[in-house]
């Protein structure tokens, strides 16, 4: 390969080892152009049932043009290996009881437990990088969207950059609410980066468990414009016009346990009012009605649940506040 192309390196990285000794590693794959240029870090299967994040970077790999490339990418497909052989949210409590969820523990500690070891040896490529994109996919009926951190300017520009229709802005720290330090979102990637001067962003590609085209298709074209964007690669982000929302916590969640019927003609990426009728959980043994479930504001749709067998306190739906436009 000649030396104007750029070059593609794979390399086998150690995250931590199993209580066997067995090592638990993972791929680094390292893009670098002939000219000088920013570093992006992107990552996909931190959960490890969020496929079609890891089949967008294998598709990246064969679409980026080496021989356009200035700078550096670093890719991990499989951020999370043990959660991704079980295709699985979280890992057992046999492997990580104290952090199951390695979405909570960034930047990790090389003295903590499992999912600690395994950031802080992902984050020592992160914290080289000048921006962030950590894939991630959503329900099987969620509206394909990036999330960002609220008043963060140079991350929203990744955002808009990437090219979903819908932006979600999320307040953080002191401006957020007690949910979302309850649910330890501090030590979100995105998160944790933006806070030491990394522009960060979440994208939310739909779906898990199945590779959809579609999303893998948005996630291709995603980072493509990320790289145009940032200079890695020549071309201008095209202008869109998209929707700029804040990211609902408090989602419409269930009453009453049953069986969940959503309305029909709902789908994901609606504009809704409040009071909208979302759908009903009912008993399945006397019929009887338990909840009739409806937005609590007036937004975009861009939730639904259709696993049907709901508990009180399951997810039903999430609505975004409208903020604005783009473009």
């Amino acid at each position: 390969m000649s030396q104007h192309t750029g070059t593609h390196t794979v390399e086998e990285v150690t995250l931590a080892r199993l209580p066997s000794g067995v090592e638990l590693t993972t791929t680094f794959h390292t893009y670098r152009g002939a000219e000088d240029g920013p570093t992006l870090y992107v990552q996909a299967a931190q959960h490890g049932r969020e496929i079609n994040g890891t089949e967008t970077l294998r598709r990246f790999h064969e679409r980026l043009p080496l021989e356009e490339l200035s700078g550096t990418i670093v890719a991990v497909p499989v951020a999370n290996p043990l959660t991704f052989d079980l295709v699985s949210y979280i890992t057992p409590e046999e492997f990580d009881s104290v952090n199951p969820n390695m979405n909570r523990i960034w930047p990790g500690d090389v003295n903590g437990s499992l999912h600690q070891q395994m950031a802080a040896r992902l984050w020592t490529e992160v914290s080289r990088a000048d921006a962030i994109v950590d894939l991630h996919t959503g329900s099987p009926d969620m509206y394909p969207h990036v999330v960002y951190r609220e008043g963060d300017e140079r991350s929203r520009a990744l955002a808009e950059a990437f090219g979903t229709d819908l932006l979600l802005s999320e307040e953080a720290d002191e401006d957020a609410n007690e949910e979302w330090h309850r649910r330890g979102f501090a030590g979100k990637l995105r998160v944790v980066a933006a806070g030491e001067g990394i522009p960060s962003i979440t994208p939310e590609l739909a779906h898990n468990k199945q590779i959809l085209e579609d999303a893998v298709e948005e996630g291709v074209e995603g980072l493509l414009g990320v790289c145009r964007y940032m200079g890695l690669l020549p071309g201008d982000v095209p202008e869109r016009n998209q929707t700029v929302a804040r990211n609902h916590l408090g989602q419409v969640t269930a009453d009453g346990s049953g069986l969940f019927r959503p309305e029909p003609g709902l789908e994901v990426g609606q504009d809704i009012a409040e009071g909208t009728p979302l759908g009903t959980v009912y008993d399945p043994r006397t019929y009887e009605p338990r909840h009739e479930a409806v937005a609590d504001r007036d937004g975009i749709l861009y939730a639904l649940t259709r696993e049907a067998t709901v508990t009180a306190g399951d997810q039903l739906a999430s609505v975004a506040l409208v903020r604005g436009e783009t473009g």
